[in-house]
């Protein structure tokens, strides 16, 4: 893939020593090329999603003539998935936190896709003292305690300082989202399910509080085995319990397709709900006609009409560019670049010193960006709490709706 960057080669990453990787500062002293890693699943079903999203922050970068003030970026693009894991994969992720972390022209590190994976790559980016924005991760865990697991956020970070944020929701904001579209839709008893992750488990154990509050019946929170050859028995058992709606907690590759084939053979008339780890072409392509007429989705990407003049042109150039439409994540990922190289900018003379621009980063505010206008909390995450409400027609994601999310 060509990459169409400046400056850097690829030596400077056999060369970079061990050392660097706990240094804050970004760059030998007066360095004015950068680097920017880039670490998504680029193997598996997670492939169309993660080119997307790559394809969005390129045409950011381009956007920039490769340039953040005075500083001239390389893009380096890393795959956390493996062939035999079909999806992200601890020890694939933990080799590119690490080559971004020894790497001594590293500046920022956008990813990973996964909230999983962020988990692990977090404390050693931490460690680095390098600037870490996803584009896709919604655990909550990640950045704030509220309904966090015992020790996020704090065990992710090992300095005691933040590095990380993200351009997308978090999770506490889906999960009000969902109730909420679950309630629209007429739901009374929900069955919950989860496929153990951070980001699935994390996000269903949300919901549960949540719809309990909103006056719906929770019977059940279950992990599912994401190996499993079919869900026949599972499905039988949530109908014998009376469920009307089923959530699911998870991404497409851990099995999502199957789970709701076998949902709909067993439960033709009850409403199926996915959330944005299923919101791509893998998953709508392949559910089948049936399941789509059952199949409600929760994703941050709206309508591109709901956004300003800059969202909508990013369709369009997107379009232009690559020949087809973008997948569901490719604006955060074009966003996550853009707000990268607005903190390199920021930090002004200080932009290759790789804590000023995290602090730069913290300091964002009123930002008018592609996704509309936000500023970055005290916990790194985005201030944008809009989630769109989709259902599939024709192996496509189809808007429906804006759900306003209430969150405390």
């Amino acid at each position: 893939m060509s990459f169409g960057v400046a400056a850097c080669g690829s030596s400077d990453d056999d060369n970079a020593g061990g050392g660097s990787s706990t240094s804050s500062s970004g760059s030998s002293s007066g360095a004015t090329n950068l680097t920017i890693y880039s670490s998504l699943p680029l193997q598996g079903d997670s492939r169309p999603q993660s080119m997307s999203v790559n394809d969005g922050e390129q045409l950011a970068l381009e956007k920039a003539g490769n340039k953040a003030g005075k500083f001239t970026i390389t893009f380096k693009k890393l795959d956390d998935a493996t062939a035999a894991a079909g999806k992200w994969e601890p020890g694939a992720t933990s080799s590119d936190a690490r080559k971004a972390a020894q790497d001594k022209s590293t500046i920022a590190y956008i990813g990973e896709f996964n909230s999983g994976a962020t988990a692990i790559s977090l404390p050693i980016l931490n460690e680095a003292g390098i600037l870490q924005v996803s584009p896709s991760n919604t655990a909550v865990g990640l950045t704030r305690s509220q309904g966090a697991d015992k020790g996020e956020p704090d065990k992710y970070y090992p300095t005691g300082k933040r590095t990380f944020g993200r351009v997308v929701p978090a999770d506490h904001i889906q999960a009000a989202a969902q109730v909420t579209y679950q309630k629209d839709n007429g739901c009374s008893k929900l069955y919950i399910l989860n496929d153990k992750e951070v980001y699935g488990k994390g996000l269903a154990d949300q919901v549960v509080p949540i719809a309990k509050a909103q006056g719906l019946t929770v019977l059940g929170n279950d992990g599912i085995d994401p190996k499993a050859a079919n869900y026949r028995a599972l499905a039988q058992s949530i109908k014998s319990k009376g469920a009307d709606c089923i959530f699911f907690g998870g991404i497409t590759q851990n099995n999502a397709v199957q789970l709701w084939k076998d949902l709909n053979a067993t439960m033709p008339s009850a409403k199926l709900f996915g959330p944005d780890g299923v919101a791509e072409s893998p998953f709508t392509t392949k559910i089948g006609s049936k399941a789509e007429k059952q199949t409600y989705i929760t994703n941050p990407t709206l309508d591109p009409k709901l956004y300003p003049a800059a969202g909508q042109d990013f369709f369009k150039d997107y379009k232009a560019k690559y020949g087809t439409d973008p997948e569901a994540y490719a604006i955060y990922g074009y966003e996550a670049m853009s707000v990268v190289l607005e903190a390199i900018k920021n930090a002004g003379d200080k932009g290759n010193d790789r804590q000023a621009v995290i602090d730069a980063f913290y300091k964002i505010k009123n930002r008018e960006s592609v996704l509309g206008t936000y500023s970055i909390d005290q916990n790194g995450d985005t201030t944008l709490s809009d989630y769109g409400g989709d259902t599939v027609k024709n192996g496509k994601l189809v808007f429906n709706k804006v759900i306003k999310a209430k969150t405390s």
